[in-house]
């Protein structure tokens, strides 16, 4: 059982920067897919980022593409989420998932652990 942890969420102004961390309690964490996920109020889950195993692929969401950048460090068994020139749309709670089996897409259903979220709220 992989449990994953998220913090560095908060209140930010539109336009500034934070960035997110995700920590896993696997050793053997560089094998995993992580992604970031997140929820605004009355939406559902959608991707925001993804990197497979050691960082061979990155991939975005359209919408935060340019903006946000997903990194891992796999001796500290972390991957981060630095997002920059954030606007008030991105205000979510957003989540860190991970699973050891890449199948080839981005998708909530594909995802076998979860964190439980960090607030991200941008004021405008």
């Amino acid at each position: 059982q992989v449990q994953l942890a998220e913090s560095g969420g908060g209140l930010v102004q539109a336009g500034g920067s934070l960035r997110l961390s995700c920590t896993a309690s696997e050793r053997a964490f560089s094998r995993y897919v992580v992604d970031w996920f997140r929820q605004a109020p009355g939406k559902e889950r959608e991707f925001v980022a993804g990197i497979l195993n050691y960082g061979a692929v990155i991939d975005y969401a359209n919408s935060v593409k340019g903006r946000f950048t997903i990194s891992r460090d796999n001796a500290k068994n972390m991957v981060y989420l630095q997002m920059n020139s954030l606007k008030p749309e991105d205000t979510a709670v957003y989540y860190c998932a991970a699973t050891a089996t890449y199948r080839g897409r981005w998708s909530v259903d594909d995802m076998d652990y979860w964190g439980k979220g960090t607030l991200v709220t941008v004021s405008s």
